[in-house]
């Protein structure tokens, strides 16, 4: 059965966006703190990691087949410019379908219906891949579903003294959960990865 996964990289304070949506030149230094490429699927974006970073990212590619996303990142990236780095399809949870959208070859596609249906849409992309869910509002709402099976923290030694936490005001506190099921060190980051345990 596919699972649903979410990761992202977090301050020791637990948030993955500083006050008003700043610090990710802290956050995300460490996908430049090496000397080894992770190319992504935008030619002109190279990723430049440790060794050991850039194994934990290309695992985390391979085992992934689709992602969920919510309409606030999609806008704010303006579409990662019509493809997301990673080169997945991509289901971008909304009340309203952005206008000029869908588009014909898009890997994008809109569920206005709620989190179960758009991690069922995802796991039909997946096929029998990992779903990838992003962190914050989506994280949270796929762990109060019951559909989060794993949560990867990129953990960076930065305080960030407030923001965007990667959960918050979680339904059925508190989540217990399993882990770290592995523990790598890079450079400027401590990849974590932790499964949730069910009741």
């Amino acid at each position: 059965m596919t699972e649903v996964h979410t990761g992202a990289s977090m301050s020791l304070d637990g948030f993955i966006a500083g006050p008003g949506e700043t610090g990710f030149e802290h956050l995300f230094k460490w996908y430049g703190s090496g000397d080894v490429e992770v190319p992504t699927a935008h030619p002109e974006q190279t990723f430049r990691m440790s060794a050991d970073s850039a194994e934990h990212i290309r695992a985390l590619i391979d085992r992934t087949g689709a992602l969920i996303v919510g309409r606030r990142l999609f806008d704010m990236t303006n579409a990662w410019g019509g493809e997301h780095p990673m080169g997945l399809p991509v289901v971008v949870v909304t009340h309203e379908i952005p206008d000029g959208w869908p588009r014909e070859g898009s890997p994008f596609t809109f569920v206005t219906d709620g989190i179960e249906s758009a991690v069922e849409r995802a796991k039909a992309l997946a096929g029998d891949k990992v779903v990838g869910a992003n962190g914050g509002t989506i994280a949270r709402q796929c762990l109060d579903a019951g559909l989060l099976n794993e949560i990867w923290v990129d953990l960076v030694p930065v305080l960030l003294g407030g923001g965007t936490p990667f959960f918050e005001q979680i339904k059925n506190a508190p989540a217990v959960l399993e882990g770290p099921l592995s523990v790598v060190q890079g450079i400027d980051v401590t990849h974590l990865r932790f499964r949730v345990r069910r009741p």
